[in-house]
């Protein structure tokens, strides 16, 4: 089975910024859409951004104007750049890819982001 691995987390200072990366241990066609949820500490997970086939883009609001999701297609990667940090940024932080087949969805194992004040 296909995992996604995540990279990129860590400690970092508010105002601060940090890239997120996400690639799959193998070969995944008809990617459609990927994104990147995170999940903190008694806390409902929340989809942060996600980025369509064609390219379009959404953010959650508590991110816009901080955050920029892109993708390379012909690596099947994901990224997240994330600027202007925030302590309730701290999550950790899972990158998802749909697909068009079985089993249409992968997710990371998540990357621990945390960011001190």
């Amino acid at each position: 089975q296909v995992q996604l691995v995540e990279s990129g987390g860590g400690l970092v200072q508010a105002g601060g910024s940090l890239r997120l990366s996400c690639r799959p241990s193998g070969s995944i066609s008809s990617i459609n859409a990927m994104g990147w949820y995170r999940q903190a500490p008694g806390k409902q997970r929340e989809l942060v951004a996600r980025i369509s086939r064609g390219g379009s883009k959404n953010y959650a609001d508590s991110v816009a104007g901080r955050f920029t999701i892109s993708r390379d297609n012909a690596k099947s990667m994901v990224y997240l750049q994330m600027n202007s940090l925030k302590p309730e940024d701290t999550a950790v932080y899972c990158c998802y890819i749909g697909a068009d087949f079985y089993p249409y969805n992968y997710w990371g194992q998540g990357t621990q982001v945390t960011v001190s004040p």
